[in-house]
C-alpha cells in the first residue's frame, strides 16, 4: 500500500511541476512574442477602423448631416425651368359665315423664380431641428463606438481566458492519462484492485469532456473575435486593466454618467428636438409671404389676332393665412407637446438607467478585484494541499482516489482564477463605458479619431452636387 501510494504521489509531483513549467513557458513565449503578435490596443484599433455595425452607424450619421442642407433650402430661391410643345388644329368661323383654319406647332419656355420671405419661421425652426438632431446623433455614434470597443475588449479577453483553460485541460488530461496507465498496470501485477483502475478511467473521461468543451469555447471566442475585430486571433498579448482612467469612488462614477454618458446627452438633445418641432408646427398656422417671377416666351400662340409670338415678364407678390384646414395643424401642434413630454420623461428614465449602470459598473469591478485575490489565494492553497497529499500518499495515509480528488481541486481552480482575471479586464472597460469614456482619445489608441464634423462642413452649405465627399 505505501509503495503504491508513493508512486501516485511522485505521478502527482511530475504533475505539479508541469504545471509550473507550462505557467513559464507562457510568460517566456509572451516575453519574446515576435512582432506579429497583437495586443488589446492594437485590436481595439482595428475593431475602431473595420467593424461593420460602427462603420455603418457612421454612414447613418452622415445621411443624417443631410437634414441640414435640407432645412437651409427653405432660405434659398426655388428655380423651375418649363417647356411645353405640340400640335394644334385651329378653324374660326367669321362674320361672312367663311371658314378659317390653320395647323399650329405652338411652343412655350419660360422661368419661374419663387422666393420665400416669410413662412411664419418654419425655415428657421426646421433648420434648428435638423441641427440638434445632428448632435444627438453624434452622440449616439459615440455610443456605438462604445459599445463596439467594449465588444473588443470582451471578445479579446475571452480568447485569451479559453486558450489558457485549453492549455490547463490538456495538462489535467496529460496527468489522468499518466496515471489510468500506470494504474492499470499495476493492476496486472495485482497492487490494486480494479476499483482504482475504474476510478482513473472515470476521471480521464470527465478529464477528456471538460478538453472538449474548453476546445469548443475557444472556437466560439475566435469566431467571435473574428467578427468584432475584423481578423482572426494570432498570438494574442496579456490585457491590463484601465483603472487609471476610472473614477476613485462610485459617487464620482455615477456623477459623470449622469452628465456625460452619450445616451444621457443624445436624449438631452433629443428633448430640444421634440421642442423645437413644436414651433414647426405651429409655422402652419401663420401666414406665408412669398416673391415669385415669371419670364417665358411662346410661338404660334393666337393665329386670331396674327400674332406669332408672345414674350411675358411678371414679377408677384403672394400673401396667404390659413383659416381653417380641418384641423389639421392643431392636431399636428398638439402630436408635438405630447412628443415632447415624452422626451422629457425618456431623459429622466435614461439618466436612471446611467446612473444604474455606472453603480453596477462600479460594484462589478470592485467585486472583480476582490474575485481575482481570492481566487489567488484559492490557487496557491489548492497547490499546497496538492504538495501536502502527495506526501501523505507517499506515506501510505491517501490512496490514487485523494490524489486526484485534490488535482481536481486544483485544476478547477486555476479556471476559476482564469475566469477572475478575464472578468478583471471586462469589468475595468466597461465602467470606463458607463462613465462615457471608453473612446479612442481616452485610451490613445493608435488609428485616427473619426470626426463626423468633417462631413458635416462638407455638405452643410452644399447648393448642389449629387457626388457625396467621397466620391460616390
Amino acid at each position: 500500500m505505501v509503495g503504491r501510494a508513493a508512486r501516485v504521489g511522485h505521478v502527482g509531483g511530475r504533475v505539479l511541476r508541469a504545471g509550473i513549467c507550462l505557467g513559464v513557458l507562457t510568460c517566456a513565449a509572451f516575453a519574446a512574442a515576435p512582432a506579429r503578435s497583437e495586443g488589446l490596443p492594437e485590436a481595439l484599433a482595428k475593431a475602431y477602423q473595420t467593424n461593420p455595425q460602427l462603420n455603418a452607424e457612421r454612414a447613418r450619421q452622415r445621411g443624417t448631416d443631410e437634414n441640414v442642407p435640407q432645412a437651409l433650402s427653405g432660405y434659398r430661391p426655388q428655380i423651375i425651368a418649363s417647356l411645353s410643345a405640340g400640335l394644334q388644329a385651329v378653324r374660326n368661323l367669321l362674320p361672312d359665315n367663311t371658314m378659317q383654319s390653320a395647323t399650329l406647332k405652338p411652343w412655350t419656355i419660360g422661368v419661374t423664380v419663387t422666393q420665400t420671405l416669410f413662412n411664419g419661421f418654419k425655415t428657421a425652426n426646421s433648420v434648428r431641428v435638423a441641427e440638434l438632431q445632428v448632435s444627438s446623433g453624434r452622440e449616439a455614434l459615440r455610443n456605438v463606438g462604445q459599445g463596439v470597443l467594449l465588444d473588443a475588449v470582451t471578445a479579446y479577453t475571452n480568447v485569451l481566458a479559453n486558450q489558457a483553460l485549453v492549455e490547463a485541460q490538456r495538462a489535467n488530461v496529460a496527468f489522468l492519462r499518466e496515471t489510468l496507465g500506470i494504474t492499470q498496470r499495476r493492476l496486472n501485477a495485482g497492487d490494486v484492485t480494479p476499483t482504482d483502475t475504474a476510478q482513473a478511467e472515470a476521471r480521464l473521461n470527465r478529464g477528456l469532456a471538460d478538453l472538449n468543451a474548453a476546445e469548443v469555447a475557444l472556437a466560439v471566442s475566435q469566431a467571435t473575435y473574428t467578427q468584432v475585430i475584423g481578423n482572426p486571433p494570432t498570438l494574442l498579448r496579456p490585457a491590463e486593466t484601465v483603472d487609471r482612467f476610472n473614477p476613485r469612488s462610485r459617487d464620482d462614477a455615477t456623477a459623470l454618467a449622469f452628465r456625460e454618458h452619450p445616451a444621457v446627452v443624445a436624449a438631452g438633445f433629443d428633448v430640444d428636438v421634440a421642442s423645437t418641432s413644436i414651433h414647426v408646427a405651429e409655422s402652419s398656422l401663420m401666414p406665408t409671404i412669398t416673391l415669385q417671377g415669371n419670364a417665358s416666351r411662346s410661338k404660334q400662340s393666337d393665329p386670331s389676332l396674327t400674332t406669332f409670338g408672345t414674350d411675358q415678364a411678371s414679377i408677384t407678390g403672394l400673401l396667404t393665412q390659413p383659416i381653417y384646414d380641418g384641423g389639421l395643424a392643431a392636431s399636428q401642434t398638439r402630436q408635438a407637446k405630447e412628443v415632447a413630454a415624452q422626451s422629457r420623461l425618456v431623459l429622466d428614465q435614461v439618466r436612471n438607467q446611467a446612473r444604474t449602470a455606472a453603480v453596477g459598473a462600479w460594484v462589478a469591478n470592485e467585486g472583480a478585484k476582490v474575485a481575482v485575490t481570492a481566487s489567488e489565494s484559492e490557487v496557491r492553497a489548492a497547490t499546497v494541499a496538492l504538495a501536502g497529499v502527495q506526501k501523505e500518499a507517499a506515506g501510505g495515509q491517501r490512496t490514487t482516489v485523494d490524489v486526484l480528488n485534490s488535482q481536481q481541486d486544483l485544476i478547477l481552480a486555476k479556471a476559476r482564477l482564469i475566469g477572475a482575471q478575464r472578468d478583471r479586464i471586462i469589468a475595468s472597460y466597461t465602467l470606463l463605458s458607463a462613465i462615457g469614456r471608453l473612446d479612442v482619445k481616452t485610451l490613445s489608441l493608435n488609428t485616427p479619431d473619426y470626426l463626423p464634423e468633417v462631413h458635416y462642413h462638407q455638405v452643410r452649405d452644399a447648393w448642389h452636387g449629387l457626388r457625396t465627399p467621397s466620391g460616390r
